[in-house]
């Protein structure tokens, strides 16, 4: 087994919608596809962003383009303009998620 942070083989982009942020993550392969829907999971990515997501996280699968979508609710602080975070539209959270470490084996999915 090994330990790999998202970015070093995935990509991903983030946005919000009033307090709500939405975050795609891309995998480069089919095999690490099935590996992110075991892996990157709505509790995990509600327990990586602990302290920042107030509210209900919720993933959506999209195989026909190797992505992952989670729908993260409360987390701006009240919003775009109503927020003083530094981050008060959401655009951080692409690359956050992108910091999360999952474990693989080599074996299973070559780099």
């Amino acid at each position: 087994m090994a330990r790999i942070q998202l970015r070093e083989i995935a990509q991903a982009r983030s946005g919000d919608k009033g307090n709500t942020v939405n975050i795609g993550l891309f995998a480069p392969t089919e095999e690490w596809f099935e590996l992110f829907v075991r892996e990157v999971t709505a509790e995990r990515v509600k327990q990586h962003f602990a302290g920042l997501v107030e509210g209900e996280v919720t993933r959506y699968l999209l195989p026909n383009i190797r992505a992952l979508n989670f729908v993260c609710k409360g987390a701006l602080d009240g919003g775009g303009s109503a927020s003083i975070r530094m981050d008060n539209l959401g655009k951080c959270y692409a690359a956050n998620l992108l910091r999360m470490e999952i474990d693989y084996d080599d074996r299973e999915v070559p780099l």
